[in-house]
């Protein structure tokens, strides 16, 4: 029996300045955006170790190096730009790609893995089931599910707000969904985030890079840009 879900990933382009924001000043531009770039392979590493139908990256911007390579699969995501609009928007034209059911996740859950993802893409996913939800403890979603993806479910919620999560949800039960819940998680906006998180999921690529910025001198917890410009070094 072939894969039934197709899980989507809708990431940014780890550049300084770009993402994590939150971080400073505890990290710089560049150190926010290598743990950035880390969160994003770890959290590609948990999809590809997961079972599915199609594997694609909804990206804004352009792939580099936290891509994984070929040798750890990394040749079956799919790379796809992201639409505009805002992130309801975006989010919407994401499921918009898909034909059967979908999950998507974002790139701020590092400690993600295939466990975490088991319970929407095993192979009696969608049975008894029409979308699975994933809260994050900050009031948002760190996974959204859906049997027959429809766009207009996500058109309107507002985002990055403290009720995200519960508008996000009352939305799926107001339109009859049978809705199933994934466990909390954590995502990384702020250092008390990075620090919860690294320490969640010591082996990822993502705890690597926050010790070894943390090991950089000087305040704040990063050094110059040549020198914490990227998880390159992490990836040894």
């Amino acid at each position: 029996m072939p894969e039934p879900t197709t899980l989507l990933v809708i990431a940014k382009e780890p550049l300084p300045g770009r993402v994590k924001t939150r971080l400073a000043p505890a990290f710089t531009p560049h150190g926010a955006a290598a743990l950035a770039a880390a969160a994003l392979t770890d959290t590609l590493r948990a999809v590809l170790a997961a079972p599915a139908r199609r594997r694609i990256l909804v990206l804004d911007g352009s792939p580099g190096r936290w891509l994984p390579g070929p040798e750890e699969g990394g040749d079956r995501i799919e790379v796809v730009p992201q639409g505009g609009g805002g992130l309801d928007e975006r989010l919407a034209a994401a499921f918009a790609r898909c034909d059967g059911p979908a999950l998507l996740v974002g790139m701020d859950t590092p400690q993600l893995t295939p466990r975490l993802l088991a319970p929407a893409t095993r192979a009696d996913a969608w049975q008894q089931c029409d979308a699975w939800f994933g809260p994050a403890a900050d009031g948002g979603f760190w996974a959204l599910g859906l049997a027959d993806p429809d766009p207009a479910l996500l058109r309107g919620v507002p985002m990055s707000t403290a009720a995200t999560g519960a508008v996000q949800r009352a939305r799926l039960l107001a339109a009859g969904l049978r809705v199933h819940d994934l466990p909390q998680l954590r995502d990384v906006d702020e250092p008390g985030d990075a620090a919860a998180v690294a320490a969640q999921a010591p082996a990822g690529l993502f705890a690597a890079e926050h010790a070894r910025l943390l090991r950089l001198p000087g305040p704040p917890h990063a050094g110059p840009a040549d020198r914490d410009r990227g998880p390159g070094a992490a990836r040894r």
